[in-house]
């Protein structure tokens, strides 16, 4: 097999159906649009319409709530924080803080905070100065040989 000599398998690709050339084509006059009436037109959607009942995604209830000034934290994994110190992106000597998350490329925008959660294993001793951690998290942090400042008003959980 040469390059030149690919191609499709047969029936593989159709042509494309060129409708309203004509009454002998099959598809000319009305071009398989039926007749008359506002959706044989050109331009016409009537998404979710229901010829005047009142549709569904208005006959159905509102639920839910976002809180306008919700803390919208990062969320972090030990064993993620563990593979940084390994790479030596994170150094032990300065605490782990949102900025030190950034710099080290564990996280890519510093939003409102970190949150520290138990996945995974810590072998380093390291300090944390972060908005919120899980109690896994803080266990396995001291377990450790670290330390957790919670900084903000982020209730632990």
């Amino acid at each position: 097999m040469k390059l030149n000599e690919i191609r499709d398998n047969e029936g593989a690709s159709k042509n494309r159906m060129r409708v309203g050339r004509g009454i002998g084509s099959g598809k000319g006059k009305t071009g398989g649009r039926g007749v008359k009436g506002q959706k044989s037109r050109t331009g016409v959607s009537i998404k979710g319409f229901e010829g005047g009942q009142m549709p569904l995604h208005r006959r159905l209830p509102k639920r839910g709530f976002n809180k306008p000034n919700a803390i919208e934290l990062n969320e972090v994994n030990l064993g993620r924080i563990q593979q940084a110190v390994e790479a030596g992106k994170l150094d032990q000597a300065n605490p782990v803080t949102n900025e030190a998350l950034v710099a080290a490329g564990v996280i890519s925008k510093p939003r409102d905070g970190v949150k520290i959660l138990g996945v995974g294993e810590l072998k380093a001793k390291l300090t944390f100065q972060v908005a919120g951690a899980s109690k896994s998290a803080v266990e396995a942090i001291e377990k450790a040989g670290g330390s957790v400042t919670l900084l903000g008003a982020v209730a632990q959980a």
